[in-house]
């Protein structure tokens, strides 16, 4: 449970997600009945717009598809502006399961952590990767967990709590390029100053609508992934919380 005097935002980035949506929607209104909900529709082509306001959602229309990164740094301001202390980032297509959100708000105060992924490779589901996507997870987590100073091993999840320094520096600071919501945004937190952290959870299946990756893809997310990493650390360090502007 969240202290009385903080406000929780569930951010949901969703592009063309109509058919997931509501069932999403449906659940996280069940499991976190006092959080605020925020889809953040990504220049959605189809009903993602409407789907998510019948559901009980607020919603933020991009007019143009900025990818994940771009969505939730959308959220992140509205995040900032509605002076909410905690957010947590929730796939549209069903996979991350809000039952899981309490023990990253619980991981939030007893590490004293900033940031805090929902890992899928820390001993709990049978979530699997294989072959070029298994090697870049790998190799992604073994230069982060140097460069945060703490054993990684899930940088790509899309599924992180932040608390409000980390609201406060993704608002202005959160990268849109492909990869760099995750790998990206956890170096420029890691230079902020910024704890991060990770708990084990488990990935359910995709609860419908098209995947953004195919298996095809597996060796491009490679080459992107160490083209990521090299932008991410080639960069000058982001302004500590306190130099960050409201």
């Amino acid at each position: 449970m969240l202290p009385v005097t903080e406000r929780l935002l569930v951010i949901v980035p969703a592009w063309n997600e109509q058919i997931t949506l509501p069932q999403v929607i449906a659940e996280l209104r069940a499991t976190l009945p006092d959080a605020d909900i925020l889809v953040v529709s990504d220049g959605s082509t189809d009903r993602t717009v409407q789907v998510g306001r019948a559901a009980g959602a607020m919603v933020l229309e991009l007019p143009l598809n900025l990818g994940v990164g771009g969505a939730m740094r959308a959220g992140y301001k509205y995040a900032l502006r509605h002076g909410y202390q905690v957010t947590v980032q929730v796939d549209a297509d069903g996979q991350h399961d809000p039952r899981d959100v309490p023990r990253l708000r619980a991981a939030l105060d007893e590490e004293q952590a900033d940031v805090v992924i929902g890992a899928r490779f820390a001993g709990t589901g049978t979530y699997r990767a294989r072959g070029p996507r298994w090697w870049s997870m790998k190799f992604l987590s073994a230069v982060l967990s140097r460069v945060t100073g703490t054993r990684l091993t899930d940088t790509t999840s899309g599924f992180k709590m932040c608390g409000h320094r980390a609201i406060r520096l993704f608002a202005t600071n959160y990268p849109a390029e492909y990869l760099g919501d995750t790998v990206e945004a956890l170096v420029i937190a890691s230079r902020a100053g910024l704890k991060v952290r990770q708990i084990g959870v488990g990935m359910r299946e995709r609860a419908g609508g098209t995947p953004s990756h195919s298996p095809f893809k597996a060796g491009v997310f490679l080459l992107r992934a160490f083209l990521a990493l090299v932008i991410a650390l080639s960069r000058p360090n982001e302004p500590l919380e306190s130099e960050v502007p409201a």
